[in-house]
């Protein structure tokens, strides 16, 4: 199994595929990927991503079959159940790198922005379970000059919420916790550029794995 260094540096060599257009040798070879991973799967980065239609992981970083443990939601919340996947795949399959993974305008993030100016009377009830989880991290955003700011609100909240929820996978697992001061296991952020098609990874793992 990679270790953390090793498979954020697959995800960037994947990424800079994408964004020049190109294939790895065997992307597309999936009869092969099928019958190679019958008996099992042994996927090397955990993604925790968006329900954005325009940021499939698998694609966006050029991986095939059975490469990534892929968890989708919109506006990459955690919420008990995407924990409970992290935790079952870090453990199931040894994998030592997540991703939480956001992108440029997000509508999730956006939602919960004109939700939280609303009063409280005119507030979606179907909406509570996204904004009550974004809203810890991009509350306070709306009490500084940004409010008067929408682009820069709107990157400052989806960031925020990024570092928010990797905090979370962090200290808000005692399984997960485990894993990262036993096995090697790393958490980071990461931001999909919409109109490029670049991942801008949040943290430094220089010293992972070492």
């Amino acid at each position: 199994m990679n270790n953390a260094l090793e498979s954020l540096n697959r995800l960037r060599e994947g990424n800079l595929r994408y964004i020049n257009n190109e294939r790895a040798p065997d992307a597309l070879d999936y009869q092969s990927q099928r019958d190679d991973l019958l008996e099992g799967q042994e996927p090397f980065a955990i993604i925790l991503g968006c329900s954005d239609s325009r940021v499939p992981a698998e694609i966006v970083f050029d991986q095939g079959l059975g490469d990534l443990f892929v968890i989708r939601v919109a506006g990459n919340v955690v919420a008990p159940s995407q924990v409970a996947s992290v935790e079952f795949a870090a453990e199931k399959f040894g994998v030592q790198l997540v991703v939480v993974m956001g992108h440029t305008n997000c509508g999730a993030i956006s939602a919960t922005l004109d939700q939280l100016r609303l009063p409280l009377k005119d507030r979606s009830e179907n909406l509570h379970a996204i904004v009550d989880r974004i809203r810890p991290s991009v509350e306070t955003l709306l009490e500084t000059d940004l409010v008067n700011k929408p682009d820069e609100l709107l990157t400052a909240a989806t960031r925020s919420n990024i570092r928010a929820c990797v905090a979370h996978l962090q200290h808000g697992s005692k399984l997960l916790e485990q894993l990262i001061l036993q096995k090697g296991l790393v958490i980071v952020g990461a931001q999909y550029n919409l109109e490029s098609g670049k991942v801008e990874f949040f943290d430094d793992l220089s010293g992972a794995g070492e």
